[in-house]
């Protein structure tokens, strides 16, 4: 009688299946009934309303699977914040959610800098600066988490944490969303099977993912759309053919809990206020040569203009496209390059226009860049002026 009881389903109905949502849930009633509703003010605002409240990782997830339902489509979407980078995929209807209460953009960038070091953080800047120096930047900002960059040198640093924030994110993530194989027990069977379980890798296939979501204010509040598009681009390095969104103005989380009531309602406001269309990423799957042909890709707009661009090994093109506009594209990709039908062979794919357009990634994936420094910040700089990310004028002071 001193203790509380929640009885839910097994965790382990079958030997192939896992079903732990149950469980989350329970734990995620136990922390708002213990932990939440001691928050100051959270008796008066139960009040207020007669719908459960939810954190803001629980209202993100919700924002995302209403997208990939929606669109019917796989999806993986980040809320990047300050203390925590929540990552949230829906795979084949399948909902995981996992959260990196140590990685974010102003109270945890120390164990961004950490966990990644230095040198994968700075291997993102088109200039030159010590460690030291960029060491003593990170921790001011963890020292002031509420300090926004005031300098176009600021501000590439603060993207290039940003990446690596996400990066490490996605591994977390990657390591929850696994599925276990082997076969169910039955007539046959050899002795030690049953001990021979293990964990399979991860089922995030970025070729599989149809749909890339970002929100958070590093995200939203970039100062050209273009940058937080090509931050999830270089981060996540997604493959095939990949739409891509941006939160407008960080009201996911509330959306996501007013598609719990009414579902029409929010997906409207979302669609016209919030979700920002940045764009499509086509990225062949596979390593490449420096110079080689990597794909071809052609389309016949609305207008009926036919349009046709060939992408070499290291190149990376940005194609404007209207916001609002759709186009049947014929993805032609190089032998032994995947673009999502098989290696070597065509797709044809829609793709939406956007913020940021199309971008055609013809470098490689895995990104491989450069060892010498100087040569990797070079390519940077050629790839930040074809992409126009930041103001040439300004940026051309900074190396």
């Amino acid at each position: 009688e001193n203790f509380a009881l929640e009885i839910v389903d097994n965790l382990r109905p079958v030997l192939e299946v896992e079903n732990t949502e149950p469980a989350r849930m329970a734990v995620h009633e136990l922390f708002m009934e213990h932990v939440m509703s001691h928050a100051p003010g959270y008796p008066r605002l139960m009040k207020w309303t007669d719908v459960d409240i939810m954190p803001t990782p629980a209202g993100e997830g919700m924002a995302i699977q209403l997208i990939a339902d929606t669109f019917k489509k796989n999806t993986i979407g980040v809320g990047l914040g300050g203390a925590t980078t929540n990552v949230y995929s829906i795979v084949d209807s399948r909902f995981v959610r996992s959260v990196s209460a140590n990685l974010g953009m102003s109270y945890s960038v120390s164990n961004v800098m950490k966990e990644a070091g230095l040198g994968d953080i700075m291997r993102w800047l088109p200039f030159s600066r010590d460690e030291e120096d960029i060491g003593r930047r990170l921790s001011n900002k963890m020292i002031r988490p509420t300090t926004i960059p005031q300098t176009l040198e600021e501000l590439i640093i603060e993207h290039s944490v940003a990446r690596e924030a996400l990066r490490l994110g996605l591994g977390h993530h990657k390591s929850i969303a696994t599925r276990l194989k082997g076969m169910k027990l039955g007539e046959g069977f050899e002795r030690g099977t049953f001990f021979d379980q293990e964990l399979a890798e991860t089922y995030i296939d970025m070729l599989t993912l149809e749909v890339i979501a970002g929100t958070g204010g590093l995200l939203s509040h970039a100062p050209d759309r273009i940058q937080s598009m090509m931050i999830l681009t270089d981060a996540w390095q997604p493959e095939g053919v990949t739409w891509m969104f941006q939160d407008s103005v960080f009201m996911m989380p509330h959306l996501g809990v007013l598609s719990t009531v009414y579902r029409d309602a929010a997906w409207n406001i979302f669609e016209k206020d919030c979700l920002v269309r940045l764009g499509t990423n086509i990225a062949p799957k596979g390593m490449i040569s420096q110079g080689s042909e990597v794909m071809k890709v052609s389309w016949t707009a609305p207008d009926g203009s036919e349009f046709q661009e060939t992408v070499r090994g290291g190149e990376i093109k940005r194609i404007k496209l209207p916001e609002g506009v759709e186009v049947d594209a014929l993805v032609e990709p190089a032998r032994g390059l995947d673009v999502g039908a098989e290696p070597g062979k065509s797709l044809e794919a829609k793709v939406i226009g956007g913020i940021g357009g199309v971008i055609l990634d013809g470098r490689g994936r895995p990104i491989q860049l450069p060892d010498e420094a100087e040569a990797r910040r070079t390519l940077l700089r050629e790839w930040f002026a074809v992409l126009e990310m930041y103001p040439a004028e300004m940026i051309g002071k900074l190396y």
